[in-house]
């Protein structure tokens, strides 16, 4: 019981941390939340069930699961991308110089524009998807991991270490570190800040994209509010490993779905989410920078 806990926490834990990757970029770079993110994750769930459910029907040329999942991650990753570059270029890169709450409000109004726009094109009910991998799965100590959370394992695995990589070692990920410092200071060196700016937004969209397609395997079903939910845990993540903070934002969320799964299973599944908020109230109090965000230091 507590392996096959541990393994279904891991799963759902690598979900939220590539959500809250794309909250910890933005947020480290121009300290704004993005509350539009988790919209981009549904989004991304929803075209991962319409090109996978598009190349497996009857009478399609039959590429092969393995094929139909890797064209389904690469379509939405590249239109959710798209559209993180739209939301930062009309949504925000107007108001960058505006009050803090500005922006704020501009993005809860993106989150309630593709709501609705995702709600009128799909409509209001739960959208399923079938089985689409009918392998057995691996016995681990008396557990059992399905190939659908060996898939999310190891792909989230994966992107966080290219995300790292790409930071650490290429121009524009030190073009992004130097804009997280000092914007200003970038600018001056002759760093193209508004082109970094567009490149976080597109990265964390990709990557949400991804957790949209991964959540739609796992779960089989979608629906046009899932990124609120969905987004409010990640930012939850984000802030739990320190926001602003890459590796923090991995280790909160595989830390957060520890914590709610083990929650579910052995104290109650009727406070599931509830655990997530908990965890974020008492993270606020006790070390509000998070497991490895740097300590404030007092200025005087």
């Amino acid at each position: 019981m507590f392996i096959q806990q541990l393994i279904n926490g891991l799963a759902l834990g690598s979900v939220y941390a590539l959500i809250a990757l794309g909250y910890t970029m933005v947020y480290g770079i121009l300290q704004l939340i993005n509350f539009a993110h988790g919209e981009v994750y549904m989004l991304g769930a929803y075209l991962g069930i319409i090109v996978l459910g598009v190349l497996t029907a009857p009478g399609m040329p039959q590429l092969g699961i393995a094929a139909s999942l890797a064209v389904s991650v690469a379509v939405a990753m590249l239109f959710c991308g798209a559209y993180g570059a739209v939301i930062e270029r009309v949504a925000y890169r107007p108001l960058r110089k505006a009050a803090k709450l500005t922006p704020l409000i501009s993005a809860v109004g993106m989150s309630i524009i593709l709501q609705n726009i995702v709600m009128l094109s799909q409509g209001k009910e739960y959208k399923y998807l079938p089985p689409v991998i009918n392998v057995e799965g691996l016995s681990i100590a008396g557990a059992t991991v399905s190939p659908v959370e060996l898939i999310i394992l190891s792909t989230s695995l994966a992107l966080m270490a290219c995300l790292q990589l790409f930071i650490s070692r290429t121009r524009i990920g030190k073009a992004m570190r130097a804009t997280s410092q000092d914007m200003t200071m970038a600018g001056l060196v002759g760093i193209n800040v508004n082109r970094v700016i567009s490149a976080t937004f597109i990265i964390g969209s990709a990557l949400a994209a991804v957790a949209g397609v991964m959540v739609t395997l796992y779960y089989g079903v979608v629906h046009f509010f899932m990124g609120y939910t969905a987004g409010l845990k990640a930012f939850t993540a984000a802030v739990l490993g320190g926001i602003g903070s890459i590796p923090g934002a991995m280790l909160g969320g595989i830390v957060l779905g520890l914590i709610e799964n083990f929650g579910a299973s052995y104290i109650s599944s009727v406070y599931k989410d509830a655990f997530a908020f908990l965890v974020l109230i008492i993270t606020l109090i006790i070390r509000p920078s998070g497991l490895l965000g740097p300590k404030s230091i007092d200025k005087v």
